[in-house]
């Protein structure tokens, strides 16, 4: 019979052990990560409930208001059409901002230390707690989906639509959630990490074109919008999600663009991670 060897400790599973490419090995390491991550859900399922509320009160307050006013271009899409991939987006965005938060808590409690005491490397280990940010963010997709169809939103349901909705909400949560750690490694404490998570969520939220078109900026806020990584997965979002869809910036770049600036973080966040624990 196997042994199970504990989550944190030095020694490393047969099953890994024999596994000769490194590149193998790193992504098994950076799935247990995710998998110890995404586990504490369990004993917190009342999370995802309470995160349920603000896209809800976004789309059935907000969105219909607003749309009663029929004062922004939106072209073909209604503005419940418009909205709702923004929605989705803004959802990921506050799952995954406040990630870093945990970070601090499992510095407090030794686990960071265990942590960087085996042979893990750091990208695996910032990169884990990316994609489990990502699972998370999954369940607001749900939410916003069932929402959106109620709403009459006329939702692209093709199975290379939905992947596509899936890749963009793993790469979007994990950005930000790598972003979040990078903040935490910085700061230290709970206090200042909560008050700059507040301060950022904000303007990466307003300053894209998540509520509104960029086509409606005044300029300086569409130059702010065009470097804001949250504009490029709402532009990506609206072109899956919805039947008449179309990326205003094109796919491709969107993607490009988000899986730059992810790679860019996480190579940014595995120097600085050890750093949260001095």
């Amino acid at each position: 019979m196997a042994t199970e060897v504990p989550a944190g400790s030095g020694a490393r599973p047969a099953a890994e052990a024999s596994v000769p490419n490194p590149a193998v090995r790193f992504v098994i390491k950076t799935f247990a990560i995710a998998n110890m991550e995404v586990r504490k859900l369990r004993h917190d399922p009342t999370e995802l409930v309470s995160r349920a509320i603000q896209p809800l009160l976004w789309l059935l307050v907000f969105g219909q208001v607003l749309g009663r006013l029929h004062s922004l271009p939106t072209g073909r899409l209604t503005y419940a059409e418009f909205l709702a991939p923004g929605i989705l987006a803004q959802s990921v965005l506050f799952v995954a901002i406040f990630y870093g938060i945990s970070v601090i808590w499992e510095r407090d409690l030794g686990i960071v230390h265990k942590f960087l005491v085996t042979p893990t490397p750091r990208a695996a280990l910032v990169l884990g707690k990316a994609v489990s940010a990502g699972v998370r963010a999954l369940s607001q997709a749900v939410i916003v989906y069932l929402a959106s169809f109620a709403l009459g939103v006329r939702l692209n349901a093709s199975p290379a639509a939905l992947l596509g909705v899936f890749v963009l909400i793993m790469m979007g949560a994990a950005l930000f959630a790598t972003f979040s750690l990078i903040i935490a490694s910085l700061v230290k404490t709970r206090e200042r990490f909560m008050g700059i998570g507040q301060v950022l969520t904000m303007p990466l939220f307003f300053a894209s074109n998540a509520i509104y078109p960029t086509s409606a900026m005044p300029d300086w806020l569409r130059a702010i919008a065009r470097v804001n990584p949250l504009t490029y997965q709402v532009d990506g979002l609206r072109s899956l999600m919805l039947k008449d869809g179309v990326s205003s910036l094109g796919l491709g770049v969107d993607v490009l663009v988000l899986a730059s600036v992810l790679l860019l973080l996480i190579l940014i966040g595995a120097r600085l991670y050890p750093r949260i624990v001095t």
